[in-house]
């Protein structure tokens, strides 16, 4: 299915689309994708990352939880890197109004891992929604928590390389550049002191890929992004898929 232009109708249509996918997402990670030791919850975040949001009370029982230890499934970065466009080293350690997003976390603490968000329009419309979306971005990769963002939004004046370069800023380098004719992005970010971006550009019309979401800085599962956003889709009301799907009105010129 591919990627439909979102910018045709309201912010208040997008939402509900948005929450679905969301649902959606975590209910695949859950069912197969995730190795055993990881679960994945849809949370809304009234403002940034505080310990209330990191670590949930783990369940009462005897004894200690298990010590984290390497995920016993997923894929090994060194032996089968994503396919994405692009792939950036950070060259330094520098690094979200209510938000929902998909949280992963390991059963051994219930802490917060990694993180999938798909970007709203309430992130990008005022300078005020996109600071706070990078400043969330950049809490949460110095606490090694690892991303994933998909922006089917075109980039705006506040944002005029795309999300990534937002929240990369200096370390895109400086011939980092959105080609004309792939607006849109998806970015996968390894958190922590060796921060690393994966990259893939797309355009309306295009099929989505299934994206890396790391775990450990070495280990990472492929997120289903076209599957989970075609079951979304179908549960959007038939009045508003007609529309997104119907072909932009022309103007007839003089």
């Amino acid at each position: 299915m591919p990627v439909h232009d979102w910018t045709r109708v309201d912010a208040g249509i997008f939402h509900p689309f948005h929450h679905a996918w969301i649902t959606e997402i975590a209910r695949a990670l859950n069912r197969g994708v995730l190795p055993p030791a990881y679960y994945a919850l849809p949370e809304q975040f009234a403002s940034g990352l505080g310990p209330d949001v990191l670590t949930l009370h783990r369940p009462s029982g005897n004894g200690m939880p298990p010590t984290m230890e390497p995920p016993n499934g997923g894929v090994t970065l060194a032996l089968a890197p994503p396919r994405v466009r692009l792939r950036m080293r950070s060259e330094a350690n520098r690094y979200a109004s209510k938000a929902k997003a998909v949280t992963i976390r390991h059963v051994s603490n219930h802490q917060v891992v990694a993180m999938v968000e798909i970007v709203s329009p309430g992130n990008k419309n005022n300078q005020n929604g996109l600071n706070a979306f990078v400043r969330k971005a950049h809490e949460a990769l110095a606490a090694g928590i690892h991303l994933l963002f998909v922006d089917l939004f075109p980039p705006s004046s506040r944002d005029p390389q795309g999300i990534h370069r937002a929240v990369w800023g200096e370390d895109c380098g400086s011939d980092y550049a959105l080609p004309e004719d792939k607006p849109l992005t998806c970015v996968s970010y390894v958190g922590g002191a060796g921060a690393e971006a994966f990259i893939e550009l797309v355009a309306v019309g295009d099929v989505l890929p299934d994206m890396p979401l790391f775990l450990t800085p070495e280990v990472y599962v492929s997120v289903p992004l076209e599957i989970t956003y075609q079951l979304a889709w179908e549960g959007l009301p038939e009045y508003w898929r007609d529309v997104l799907s119907s072909k932009p009105e022309t103007r007839n010129e003089p």
